[in-house]
């Protein structure tokens, strides 16, 4: 699953899910995030991410394009990214019924 949490709102954008992500799945819902929040005239400033080889550059040159600076969550920095962490922890203990 491909997330997006709004810190100010932690308003949870679930972009997609699938069993097997590749880089192209991750650039498409990319430029559907970007498409999204110009529909809504939301202007992000910042994305935090990981460093998963999952983010191909075509991700960053998305976000770049669209005004959006990347920046890379520290290695095993957990608190940096710690509203999305929790998000994810809550996700995997509590499944949907």
């Amino acid at each position: 699953m491909l997330a997006v949490i709004e810190h100010g709102s932690r308003r949870i954008r679930v972009l997609g899910a699938t069993a097997h992500p590749s880089a192209s799945w991750v650039a498409q819902a990319a430029k559907n995030l970007v498409m999204d929040l110009e529909d809504l005239g939301c202007r992000a400033r910042f994305m935090i991410r990981d460093r998963d080889g999952k983010f191909p550059a075509l991700v960053d040159a998305v976000l770049k394009d669209a005004g959006i600076e990347v920046v890379l969550s520290s290695i095993q920095t957990p608190r940096m990214n710690s509203i999305t962490e929790r998000w994810i922890q809550t996700c995997r203990r509590e499944p949907p019924r």
